[in-house]
């Protein structure tokens, strides 16, 4: 029984080594990259941000996406809306409450090939809720950089319900409608660079 159990752990580490043989790391080129949302107020119009601080890490399979993975973390307190009033109420407890919670990560657990593109599955964790959501991403090539960098870019966006993260706070209009809309449509523009050889 334990020359089976062992047989098996040496069996399952030679497909994750082999997996891992496929992919390459990049990194996110944040200069060129941006993740943002807009959500609905007053049910008239849109309001718009973004986050400053973030990063994502990506193993990339070249030859097939659908082993690839990302991870990716933003820093709630680097949220932004052109509005330093707003920028306080989102970083309080009615929203993000940053000084609890002071990230939100992605992590993707299976990638698909679609007509379109891609779709990505993974675990999405806003406050103290983790929620599994997947999204379409279009992935626009890889090239080689005249600095020497092997690089490429994509986008994803996805729609999600404040509600089912706990950002709950809202007020109701005259008219019947909502300050705040529960759905938040978030917009991600990607560019990443593969890592260096002997980073980690």
């Amino acid at each position: 029984m334990g020359k089976r159990i062992l047989s098996l752990i040496a069996v399952l580490s030679l497909v994750l080594f082999s997996l891992a043989l496929g992919a390459d790391k990049y990194v996110l080129d944040a200069a060129h990259s941006s993740a943002s949302f807009s959500v609905k107020h007053m049910v008239i119009s849109k309001t718009k941000g973004n986050f400053k601080d973030w990063d994502a890490t990506f193993m990339i399979d070249e030859e097939d996406l659908t082993k690839s993975s990302v991870e990716l973390t933003i820093k709630t307190a680097s949220i932004d809306t052109d509005n330093e009033k707003r920028n306080g109420h989102l970083k309080s407890a009615d929203f993000f409450d940053v000084e609890t919670y002071p990230e939100i990560t992605f992590k993707s657990t299976m990638i698909e090939k679609t007509d379109d593109g891609y779709l990505i599955t993974g675990n999405l964790t806003i406050k103290d809720v983790t929620k599994e959501v997947s999204f379409p991403l279009e992935l626009n090539g890889f090239i080689d950089d005249p600095m020497g960098n092997r690089r490429f870019g994509a986008e994803a966006g996805l729609t999600i319900n404040r509600q089912d993260f706990n950002l709950k706070w809202n007020k109701t209009l005259d008219t019947g409608g909502l300050i705040v809309g529960n759905d938040v449509e978030i917009t991600l523009q990607l560019e990443a660079t593969k890592a260096k050889e002997g980073t980690n």
